[in-house]
């Protein structure tokens, strides 16, 4: 039977191997786009201009979330016992105090985010303090310290960047080949041709190929702050109560954004959604019932 932190250890490798296929992946469609344009420029431009991107966004990712997600910044003196629950759990997880905002919103619902711990931010919306009891409040609160802790804001915007590229090289490809710039194509006869195709076909999934990926990394993600955040309350059953009354809440976000509905804790988004597995693909959450199910299967 798996412990806790044999579960946490396979969900830190199997990530980290998505990260590497992912490079891989980048540096052999950066390879063909290059050899069928004949322009290595271009594929170095595009890749500074995706990171200068993405890195701007990463510094300034928490400004961008709190004010799309319209939170407040509040004191101590405002809510005195979500700020204690909030420094115990820092306190025994080693972590600094994030600043805490709530955010109007009757559904029960929570994201940390910030670039790394010492300028991360935790965000609960007013529905998720008037609905949950404590225990299930510390277990939502310290899943969001686990992935503070375990820097995933990081590792969300290294995919980020990842997909970014791919994005914008192979939307580079397609421009310029229905331009009739393509470099190679005129002198290789019906073998350019297919390359050509190849090209194109590439051109046109590799950003779906890209997404998917990301996907499942913040998938797997959620897997491992739970398992976390767990660990931390010595509690699995806090956070499994918690998940169940979530997604069993039938508000709706006033303004759910794709933007940032991976951050939450629990998909923003309500409503009947289909279980069959090309859906799941595109979902930015693993589904709630295996959740629940991981965590009441921990032995602690």
């Amino acid at each position: 039977m798996p412990t806790l932190y044999t579960h946490a250890d396979s969900n830190i490798r199997k990530t980290w191997f998505l990260i590497f296929f992912f490079l891989i992946f980048i540096i052999a469609l950066g390879w063909l786009f290059s050899y069928l344009l004949n322009s290595p420029v271009l594929l170095i431009i595009a890749i500074i201009l995706s990171i200068i991107m993405s890195v701007s966004s990463y510094w300034h990712s928490d400004k961008i979330v709190l004010s799309m997600t319209k939170a407040k910044l509040i004191e101590k003196k405002d809510n005195p016992e979500l700020y204690r629950l909030v420094e115990n759990l820092c306190i025994s997880a080693g972590l600094s105090l994030p600043k805490i905002y709530i955010i109007d919103e009757a559904q029960p619902n929570a994201f940390a985010t910030g670039r790394d711990p010492e300028h991360a931010v935790i965000a609960v919306t007013k529905g998720l303090l008037q609905k949950l009891e404590r225990v299930e409040l510390e277990g939502v609160i310290a899943h969001e310290l686990s992935h503070i802790g375990n820097r995933d804001m990081l590792l969300q915007t290294v995919v980020v960047i990842l997909v970014g590229i791919v994005a914008m090289v192979s939307n580079w490809f397609l421009r310029i080949s229905f331009l009739g710039r393509g470099g190679r194509r005129d002198s290789r006869g019906s073998g350019g041709a297919i390359l050509l195709i190849i090209g194109l076909g590439a051109a046109i999934l590799a950003p779906i190929a890209a997404t998917l990926l990301r996907l499942s990394i913040s998938r797997k993600r959620e897997f491992l702050a739970d398992a976390n955040g767990a660990l931390l309350t010595r509690y699995p059953e806090g956070l499994a109560r918690a998940l169940e009354k979530i997604s069993a809440d039938p508000n709706p976000m006033k303004k759910p954004s794709n933007s940032t509905a991976h951050l939450f804790i629990s998909s923003p988004f309500k409503g009947k959604q289909s279980r069959s597995w090309f859906t799941k693909l595109f979902l930015t959450h693993p589904p709630i019932e295996q959740r629940i199910k991981n965590l009441r299967g921990m032995k602690i």
